[in-house]
């Protein structure tokens, strides 16, 4: 029964959320039980571009290391920071949310490929943060207990954190840098004289994604129309 309505509560999560997340732990979980290696995983121009191992360039994103308390901390801020922009700033908008992912990726790929880094699934977690906290900008945030400070610091804090936790700050760096560029691409820039939206979610994600928008010149049938009935 528990597993029931832990699976309950889980389908109730936006879609795009329980679809990384999912993927995330089932890749992490595969390769715990040795289905896979992270050397099938991580990110080899080489292999992708000679090779044609193109699984690669996605799953670079889904490995956050072998189970433990950095797997945990991680899990935890995508599920929450992920979950929150679906919820908040893309409510409706799953079309412009999956390319977020897309340019996102792409740019964390590209820089990455520069900075000689195999797997970025920290950076985007890092940048998912920096978007919810620029969109979030009064917000109070509580960080495990031990400081609370306004929602545009936190991406930092959590930078220090993983130094702490001894990883690289450079993904959470890149993650943050991608993040800025997207949020001033995004919410800045269209709104500065001569600015305007760069960042054009493809037609075919919104037909794929997005619920049709109603046409506001339709006229309903009479039948249609609410009321009693027509004799």
């Amino acid at each position: 029964m528990a597993w029931q309505g832990l699976a309950t509560e889980f389908l109730q999560v936006p879609v795009v959320t329980r679809a990384y997340t999912a993927a995330c732990v089932l890749t992490t979980a595969a390769v715990q039980m040795e289905l896979l290696s992270p050397f099938q995983l991580y990110f080899n121009p080489h292999l992708v571009f000679r090779k044609f191992q193109v699984w690669r360039l996605v799953t670079s994103f889904l490995f956050f290391g072998p189970l433990g308390f950095s797997f945990f901390f991680n899990m935890l801020f995508v599920f929450r920071y992920c979950r929150m922009l679906e919820e908040g700033s893309f409510r409706g908008r799953t079309a412009d949310f999956v390319f977020m992912f897309f340019f996102g990726g792409v740019l964390m790929t590209l820089l990455g490929f520069l900075g000689s880094l195999f797997f970025l699934g920290q950076a985007l977690t890092a940048m998912l943060v920096y978007v919810w906290s620029r969109r979030s900008p009064q917000v109070r945030v509580n960080f495990f207990g031990l400081l609370t400070f306004q929602a545009p610091f936190l991406p930092w804090a959590l930078m220090g954190f993983s130094l702490l936790l001894g990883n690289s700050i450079f993904v959470d760096l890149l993650g943050i840098i991608v993040g800025h560029i997207y949020y001033f691409l995004e919410d800045i820039f269209p709104h500065q004289p001569g600015g305007k939206r760069l960042l054009l979610t493809p037609s075919f994600l919104k037909l794929l994604l997005d619920d049709p928008e109603e046409d506001p010149n339709y006229l309903p049938l009479p039948e249609e129309q609410p009321g009693p009935p027509q004799q």
